[in-house]
């Protein structure tokens, strides 16, 4: 089965509602028709007005995080039902600016994906090593980690989408080469197969979320193993995310 490549925006903590709705508005025609699947990622509380701003088009809408729990004593969260109500399709789960910040774990991004799933919709599971630990030669024994311990309990890998983010790349303007990113996301679906299954491995797709941008897309996207991207700062002006989107024209 030949794996649809997925190009998702990650708004990060950018656009207000009717910030969004224009851009959306300006970014349809641009990727109508587009031979991979698009998303946009959104703040939680544009979330209303992008559901509707995205209907009739070919761009699914998606959260930034989602809480583990259905409901109860959690101020300041949502939960996956809240999502669904909406039409949210994808859930960014785990970003590295989550770990970073907002104290998430391997632990709690392994409630949230099953949350998720449960819930019907499509965890985007992010992971990725940083600078020094790809520099101690500690990259697979970090993803492996992270992999075997977020992915724990998940009764079908091709529900979900893998997120490779290198943390050194993000944000900074730095980008692994084709080649590294390539052979990083093909270790990744090794190791999926040992924990998994060779067949759900080989299914699943795995973004690059490192700083993909319009001027690198097409190399990243021609090698083998990458299935798409998970795009920040690109993502917030429509013709740069387009061009990302029409990477096979």
């Amino acid at each position: 089965m030949a794996r649809k490549p997925i190009i998702a925006g990650n708004w990060k903590m950018n656009n207000t509602a009717s910030e969004g709705v224009k851009l959306i508005e300006e970014l349809k025609p641009l990727v109508e028709g587009a031979s991979c699947d698009v998303a946009v990622c959104v703040p939680a509380i544009d979330i209303p007005a992008i559901a509707q701003a995205v209907q009739g088009s070919n761009i699914r809408l998606g959260a930034q995080n989602v809480h583990f729990a259905e409901k109860g004593a959690f101020t300041g969260e949502i939960s996956a039902k809240m999502l669904q109500e909406y039409g949210v399709d994808y859930v960014i789960i785990g970003h590295s600016e989550r770990r970073q910040y907002f104290g998430e774990t391997d632990e709690t991004v392994n409630k949230r994906v099953l949350a998720a799933l449960s819930a019907g919709l499509t965890p985007i599971v992010c992971v990725g090593e940083t600078l020094s630990e790809r520099e101690a030669g500690k990259t697979e024994q970090t993803l492996s980690r992270e992999l075997s311990e977020g992915l724990r309990n998940v009764p079908d890998l091709e529900k979900l989408v893998i997120a490779y983010e290198p943390i050194w790349a993000i944000g900074t303007g730095r980008t692994a080469s084709p080649e590294q990113a390539n052979e990083t996301i093909g270790s990744i679906r090794e190791t999926l197969g040992k924990l998994f299954c060779p067949r759900c491995a080989e299914n699943v797709r795995i973004q690059y979320g490192g700083s993909m941008n319009a001027g690198n897309c097409k190399a990243l996207m021609a090698q083998p193993e990458i299935d798409g991207g998970l795009i920040g700062g690109a993502s917030l002006k429509a013709p740069d995310f387009a061009a990302i989107v029409r990477f096979d024209k």
